[in-house]
């Protein structure tokens, strides 16, 4: 298992399909937390750690399950957008990984201060991942997966999924009264 920091102050990455408040279940599968953290193509150092800890797991997967391990239909977690999501813009120009786990992942600000509200955290938001590239071989199936640990949420972004935020849509009302209510 080899262990990542994804991200930077000056290059974050950014998030999406972040389901890290509540663990869901896909296609009936058992419920985890999961994000998917997009790299952009430009952010040379944080592919090339990746990429070393890709090789890393890859070594320790040998060791675990032997010399035709990496043979064949073998998967990687780091995906190109250009690729795999070619109709999803946040992904354009874009390398990403899928990281799930059963453990809700730590979420902190940038003071280090954690984030429990779900509005402070969402897909489209940017920041630092914390994973885990570790080896898998079951039911036929053999590759590397990713682990979420913790995430570091650095700044907002335009919210992704098509929903626009409140502050957004409408702009302050002034007025001489406080409450209008009564």
């Amino acid at each position: 298992m080899a262990k990542v920091i994804i991200g930077t102050k000056e290059n974050p990455v950014r998030f999406s399909y972040a389901n890290v408040f509540e663990p869901k279940s896909i296609n009936g599968s058992e419920p985890k937390y999961s994000v998917s953290i997009i790299i952009p193509k430009s952010n040379k150092q944080a592919i090339r750690d990746v990429e070393q800890a890709i090789e890393e797991a890859k070594k320790d997967g040998t060791a675990k399950f032997g010399s035709k391990f990496t043979s064949g239909n073998f998967k990687v977690p780091l995906r190109d957008g250009d690729i795999d999501r070619p109709d999803d813009e946040a992904y354009e120009d874009s390398y990403f990984i899928n990281a799930n786990g059963k453990a809700r992942p730590g979420i902190v600000d940038r003071r280090l201060h954690p984030i429990n509200d779900q509005t402070e955290f969402y897909s489209g938001c940017y920041g630092r991942a914390s994973i885990n590239i570790f080896p898998y071989s079951a039911a036929g199936n053999k590759g590397l997966a990713a682990g979420l640990n913790n995430i570091q949420k650095t700044e907002d972004g335009e919210a992704l999924g098509g929903k626009a935020r409140a502050e957004d849509d409408f702009e302050a009302i002034g007025g001489d009264e406080d409450d209008f209510l009564g």
